[in-house]
């Protein structure tokens, strides 16, 4: 097998185009070229509105041309095939089936893994199936009628199924856990190009549906889901994890538990913190979601308003602010929507969403400055523990922002935002949101060295895309979710203080996203699996 890099064609060109490339750069005819995959694609838009598609492409030859003489050591590569293994099964005995509180990225993952290699696990989730979820959650959108137990936060998926089902990751991948992760998606219905391109999605709409077949397979595996079961109470035996309390009522014995709760279970990490298990506050990030005319976000990355085949562009942007706060666009929705994520009465959250069709007129993503544990101190209750200030930090943001908004999204125009003037209405930008909106003062969330921030680092990404620090361009506040607020310890054998019990995911502090969260619930069930025998 052989990789060429650099293999670039036009934006809309054909398969056989594709090919008559592959074969004029390593001179061979179409009928030596066995076959070809595709690695990687990414956009060229360094000439624009000219634009390119480069390629990343493995291929393997006939014996008529010996690969080792095409390769240049530079373009042209010999690559070894890259192949996932599971480890063997472990020795210890398992007495009861391992339990997986959470039902996000991180747990499904872990449930599927366990399930694919015998171990049966029960998948506990504390909100609702998939598509009970999604009537729950247009219910609130329509309605501001909350439920604190299925909504954008919880229930099957996780947080990520109301977002814009963004794949891509900075988590370097030696073992290919990251492929495992998105050819599952593929097999249970996502689209192929999420395997090579640079910035796979799936969306909203889609990713529901990958989710329920995942779920299928996982009970054709043997794997048990219990939905609204809330994980509430542990029972420990001499360090070790023995039983555990499902909605206040009832205990299961449990010798393996796996938590993947997600980054919003705030009464979850209360109840795991009073029964000692070890964590800590850590650094997260807050702010706000910013919208744009889609088509003004396009002109400047493609070069025109509109490209037939490429979709609506994205985005990502950084600043250090003069007081030294870090600030930058984070969960980039192309055509999307900005949506009302709140999971408690009276505390408001938003988050971005787009469905796989990305079509929407506007552009938004989160605008985030940095937040550390030294600022918590001002915000939290002096009764709280120093690891879940973070917390109160955020809940006291959140209910600023439900005031602000009386129950609706506060939003405001970036020049109202500077002027320090509550916005009124509309400039040419109207909200796109999945739940009722308001105008307002976001100043009056938001800490001071945020705002600064924030209006510091909008006027600096006008100087990178033009027109990002237009006037009429709107806040939307609180995006408040961006990651945990807590770290739970784990050993280098994945367990925590408790002994069975699993920290794993974006809520436990060792994931920001769906595809990080994936990846370590499959090394929190390689880890698992390295430790017992099958459940037999």
């Amino acid at each position: 097998m052989i990789r060429i890099q650099q293999v670039k064609c036009p934006v809309g060109h054909t398969k056989e185009e594709l090919v008559s490339k592959i074969c004029h750069i390593l001179r061979i005819r179409p009928q030596q070229l066995v076959r070809y995959s595709i690695v990687r694609r990414s956009l060229d838009a360094r000439k624009k509105p000219e634009l390119f598609y480069s390629y990343m492409i493995d291929c393997e030859l006939d014996r008529e041309k010996t690969e080792k003489k095409l390769c240049n050591g530079k373009t042209i590569l010999k690559t070894p095939e890259k192949v996932y293994h599971f480890p063997k099964e472990g020795t210890e005995k398992m007495k009861e089936r391992p339990v997986i509180a959470g039902c996000g990225p991180a747990g499904l993952f872990c449930a599927y893994m366990l399930a694919l290699h015998g171990y049966a696990p029960v998948i506990m989730e504390r909100g609702a199936s998939a598509r009970e979820r999604q009537k729950a959650v247009e219910h609130f959108w329509e309605t501001g009628e909350l439920s604190t137990q299925t909504n954008v936060q919880f229930g099957e998926g996780g947080a990520g199924t109301f977002s814009d089902g963004k794949l891509n990751t900075s988590v370097k991948d030696p073992f290919g856990r990251n492929r495992v992760v998105l050819e599952t998606f593929v097999k249970f219905g996502a689209p192929e190009n999420i395997l090579y391109d640079q910035k796979p999605h799936i969306g909203t709409d889609v990713l529901i549906g990958v989710v329920e077949a995942m779920r299928e397979e996982i009970i054709r595996l043997g794997g048990t889901f219990l939905f609204e079961h809330q994980l509430t109470d542990l029972q420990t035996e001499n360090g070790a994890l023995k039983a555990i309390e499902i909605n206040h009522t009832e205990w299961m014995p449990v010798q393996v538990l796996v938590a993947a709760i997600g980054h919003s279970a705030r009464d979850t990490f209360f109840m795991l913190q009073e029964k000692g298990l070890e964590m800590e506050a850590k650094a997260f990030a807050i702010g706000v979601r910013i919208e744009h005319p889609q088509s003004m976000i396009n002109l400047s990355q493609y070069g025109a308003e509109y490209i037939d085949g490429l979709g609506a562009a994205s985005y990502k942007l950084t600043h250090t602010a003069a007081n030294g706060r870090g600030i930058y666009s984070f969960c980039m929705c192309p055509g999307g929507h900005v949506v009302n994520a709140s999971s408690e009465l009276k505390r408001l959250a938003v988050n971005g969403m787009s469905y796989h069709a990305r079509d929407s007129k506007n552009a938004n993503s989160a605008m985030v400055v940095t937040v550390q544990p030294s600022d918590y101190e001002a915000y939290a209750a002096s009764d709280i523990p120093d690891a879940l200030k973070g917390v109160d930090f955020q809940r006291k943001l959140e209910e600023k922002a439900f005031a602000a908004g009386q129950g609706d999204i506060p939003v405001q125009l970036y020049g109202d935002f500077c002027r320090k003037t509550a916005s009124t209405g509309p400039g040419e930008v109207i909200p796109c949101t999945r739940g009722s909106y308001v105008y307002g003062d976001l100043r009056q969330i938001l800490p001071p060295y945020v705002n600064e921030a924030l209006e510091e680092g909008i006027r600096a990404f006008g100087k990178k895309i033009r027109g990002f620090d237009r006037e009429d361009c709107l806040l939307d506040g609180l995006e408040s979710r961006t990651s945990s607020p807590v770290r739970i310890f784990r050993n280098e054998q994945f367990e925590s203080n408790i002994s069975g019990f699993y920290p794993c995911g974006e809520g436990a502090g060792y994931a920001g996203g769906i595809t990080s969260a994936a990846m370590d619930g499959i090394r929190v069930a390689e880890a698992i699996a390295e430790k017992y025998m099958k459940f037999r």
